[in-house]
């Protein structure tokens, strides 16, 4: 068994560098890899090209990342709750590349097996289509998108072992299981680490020859995006 833990966050990053093409894990605030985006603050690499369904708010997640103006492109699906992303989309200063939620898990996942892209429905005769390749299916439209081409793949599971089996927790699942194995190098951070063995096989998500790099993360926020209350009776 391949041992791919390795000591902590700074030695699980070695070989980012400026102008690469990075993912990012989780949906919203939930599940998202926070010590590898604070170890990437820390380092203060820059020209990076993030692929993550969005880019957290102002103060967390990606957000640190933008307020560093570390990113040059965000290749996302949501804007909403970030409005630095806002301001720096609509000033100029960011290229964003906004894709269906869907395409982008599906991008993803077509990296992961070696797909080199995929037809979907999604976004045919909108402006997602133009200058895409377009194909009839049994009477039905589609658009050819090509799989994503990242040089690290970040992602944050609950449990991992040290061969990086991961298993990931409630809305986690969204984007880091197709982020997995979908970048040259795929970096997990976990809640917690356990030996190998310790996990039951049948409630692994992820097998560990998706995984390169796996270690114990720290002092996890889990924010919550949006509170919504009941109001008392």
């Amino acid at each position: 068994m391949i041992n791919k833990k390795v000591a902590n966050v700074e030695v699980a990053l070695d070989g980012v560098a400026d102008d690469m093409t990075l993912m990012f894990g989780g949906f919203g605030l939930s599940g998202i890899p926070e010590n590898a985006i604070a170890e990437l603050v820390k380092r203060n690499v820059k020209g990076l090209t993030c692929i993550s369904n969005n880019a957290g708010v102002d103060d967390f997640g990606l957000g640190l990342l933008l307020q560093g103006k570390q990113i040059k492109k965000m290749i996302s699906s949501y804007v909403g709750e970030n409005d630095e992303f806002e301001r720096q989309m609509l000033s100029g200063e960011l290229d964003v590349e906004l894709i269906p939620q869907g395409t982008l898990a599906e991008r993803c996942r077509a990296a992961q097996a070696g797909f080199p892209a995929v037809y979907t429905p999604a976004g045919y005769g909108t402006e997602v289509a133009e200058g895409k390749e377009t194909r009839e299916f049994d009477g039905k439209m589609y658009v050819l998108e090509h799989a994503f081409k990242a040089d690290f793949g970040f992602v944050k599971a609950w449990k991992g072992d040290a061969a990086g089996n991961l298993v990931f927790k409630g809305t986690a699942r969204n984007f880091n299981p197709n982020m997995c194995g979908a970048a040259k190098i795929t970096v997990a951070e976990v809640e917690e680490l356990v030996p190998v063995g310790a996990l039951d096989p049948n409630q692994i998500h992820i097998p560990g020859i998706f995984v390169q790099r796996i270690f114990q993360g720290e002092v996890y926020e889990k924010r919550i995006e949006q509170r919504t209350v009941r109001p008392r009776d």
